[in-house]
């Protein structure tokens, strides 16, 4: 039997992308498309290299083919990606693709464990990833990178000199803590730690980035008017607990984003901290600090829920010493890793689907 090229895209015509809801021809993302004899290649451009997706989309196309042109072809497919962006190439961070503010209404509830655990989850799948510490007086990601002693190298370009940022597990990483002694307080007015995190955006050489995350501090704060004050943020995760005071400060934290003035897209909520498997009782689950608050508010502010994360002492070993938990194997790892597939996931279709988030221009 005889077929074309023509052939192969009608038949991938009937092949949808499950989150952007239009098939993959229109999306532009079938490449490479050849045939010779029997013999079917092509790449699926992907909008992210850690689609969750992924296995079930070449299925699909692999399905589609073989209905519609015949079960005795063979057919290679790489599924590769090109992370998407509604960023234009603006002089604060010309080459970062999505910038994602990590927040929280309260402290303590593990902002900064997941912010680093995405990271090196995302990077880890083929992502090129970024982390500002943008918590000036509680810096924690150079412990939770374990470069705790380590300093940035200045670089100058033409008259002007550029930090170069640290790189720990693929992440490229910036904090306060990288630049003052470790022991000390920093004891600054707002407006210092907001200049702080302003040489973070424009005096730091981050290069080409798929997600640049800012590690915001508890609260809402002269830092986080800043942030959107100085670049456009593709979007936002509120991370809490499951506790009711946790929640009712979380809510405070997505408000804040939903404000016109601010209009910055609430990607999802994250929950920490959510139950606690003994090890000799994998599949107990004990709700120590209450059950589905994450969901329930996520649902009540009609916002994605982004997932769950177990409290383990592993993460909290992680933390301390510098490796994160999401390095090693088992279900915690599993669990950090599933959210931030679902984290790009949402960033992509966000950027399929809104537009382009805008400086807040005005004082709030």
């Amino acid at each position: 039997m005889g077929f074309t090229n023509k052939d192969i895209y009608q038949a991938l015509t009937t092949v949808e992308d499950p989150d952007l809801k239009k098939d993959l021809v229109s999306l532009n993302m079938i490449k490479g498309l050849t045939v010779e004899g029997n013999h079917i290649k092509f790449s699926v451009v992907l909008t992210t290299p850690a689609c969750p997706l992924k296995e079930l989309i070449k299925n699909n196309c692999i399905e589609a083919i073989h209905k519609q042109v015949g079960e005795e072809v063979t057919i290679d497919i790489e599924m590769t990606s090109n992370v998407t962006t509604v960023r234009d190439n603006t002089p604060v961070l010309p080459e970062v693709k999505n910038i994602v503010a990590v927040a929280s209404g309260k402290g303590g509830v593990g902002k900064s464990t997941v912010t680093a655990n995405l990271a090196v989850a995302l990077a880890a799948r083929g992502a090129s990833v970024g982390v500002i510490d943008a918590d000036i007086f509680g810096p924690s990601i150079p412990t939770m990178f374990n470069c705790e002693k380590e300093q940035p190298n200045i670089k100058k370009v033409g008259e002007k000199n550029f930090i170069v940022p640290l790189e720990q597990y693929g992440v490229k990483l910036i904090s306060i803590g990288f630049l003052t002694p470790p022991d000390n307080a920093v004891v600054w007015r707002g407006p210092m730690a907001s200049s702080a995190l302003k040489q973070f955006m424009s005096d730091v050489e981050w290069g080409p980035l798929d997600y640049l995350f800012i590690d915001l501090p508890p609260g809402t704060s002269d830092i986080h008017l800043t942030m959107v004050q100085t670049v456009p943020v593709t979007g936002a995760i509120v991370v809490t607990t499951p506790q009711k005071v946790a929640l009712a400060d979380a809510i405070k934290g997505l408000q804040m984003f939903k404000q016109p003035q601010i209009n910055v897209p609430v990607l999802g909520i994250i929950e920490n901290m959510s139950y606690f498997s003994p090890p000799e009782l994998p599949d107990k689950k004990y709700y120590l600090f209450g059950q589905d608050g994450g969901k329930d508010l996520a649902e009540k502010a009609e916002v994605p829920f982004l997932g769950e994360i177990p409290l383990e002492q592993i993460v909290r070993e992680g933390g301390d010493s510098g490796h994160p938990a999401v390095l090693k194997e088992g279900p915690i790892a599993e669990a950090f890793a599933e959210v931030a597939e679902v984290v790009a996931q949402r960033v992509a279709i966000r950027n399929a689907s809104q537009e382009q988030t805008k400086k807040v221009e005005i004082n709030v």
